[in-house]
């Protein structure tokens, strides 16, 4: 019964991600249903995902103009920031992490709410004149910004595209194919580090992780048909309150 819960969690997580984000919001406390321990859970989610950010790095790969610059400032921060995310994790251990599991699950469900706002957002910057390249101290301070950014990407990770899409709009960033790309590049350095100190720390279920790519993997690539028909206003609504139930369940009866 647990197995067919992690699998259905996955392939649900694999669609949203292609047409919402949030898909953490589902595999995380589907493996905690699973009796696997917070810190093996949040290890094991973030593995299982990996694919799905690769396949959206992927597709934006051509996207938006080819400034490396932007992509260095992005990618080093994000790096850096996963590995000490992750490793953050591995060393509070599950009796301090699962205190955090309810908060980091309600912050999550504010982020995934914000992300219509800023998509709007960003869709109208879009349409404006395109900023002067940004200054060495405004790179500075973006890089700072996704450094801490990255650190909560390796430690929990869901809402981190709202967050690095909102540091580039501050950055000047106007293209949002281009943001886009950044944000995948980004998502990707932090989810992939992560998941490889993951690794080699011994938390990842493997058994379970592998399991949970396919079925992510098969939810991603039927998202596009499917999503036409059900709109991805009623899947925000459904992550929405399925990670504020899960949020208050958890708090209400500590892991």
């Amino acid at each position: 019964m647990h197995l067919l819960l992690l699998i259905v969690a996955a392939f649900v997580a694999g669609f949203i991600n292609s047409i919402a984000g949030g898909g953490t919001l589902l595999t995380f406390p589907s493996l905690l249903a699973a009796h696997v321990t917070p810190v093996a859970a949040n290890a094991t989610s973030t593995v299982a995902l990996v694919p799905g950010s690769f396949a959206a790095f992927w597709g934006y790969r051509r996207s938006g103009s080819d400034d490396r610059g932007d992509t260095v400032w992005f990618a080093v921060p994000s790096v850096l920031g996963g590995v000490l995310g992750a490793l953050l994790v591995v060393k509070s251990g599950d009796r301090v992490f699962s205190r955090l599991v309810p908060w980091l699950l309600f912050g999550a469900v504010g982020l995934f709410m914000a992300q219509e706002p800023l998509r709007r957002w960003s869709a109208r910057r879009s349409l404006a004149p395109r900023p002067a390249r940004p200054t060495l101290r405004v790179r500075l301070a973006a890089a700072a910004v996704q450094l801490l950014i990255a650190v909560y990407g390796g430690f929990f990770g869901a809402g981190i595209g709202i967050l690095m899409l909102a540091t580039m709009g501050f950055m000047g960033q106007s293209d949002i194919h281009q943001m886009n790309r950044l944000k995948n590049i980004s998502a990707v350095a932090i989810n992939g580090v992560a998941g490889l100190t993951f690794a080699l720390s011994g938390q990842v279920r493997w058994s379970l992780a592998l399991i949970m790519m396919v079925s992510a993997m098969a939810g991603g690539y039927l998202s596009a048909g499917v999503a036409q028909k059900v709109g991805p206003v009623w899947v925000r609504r459904a992550i929405v309150v399925i990670g504020m139930g899960i949020g208050v369940y958890t708090l209400v009866k500590p892991l």
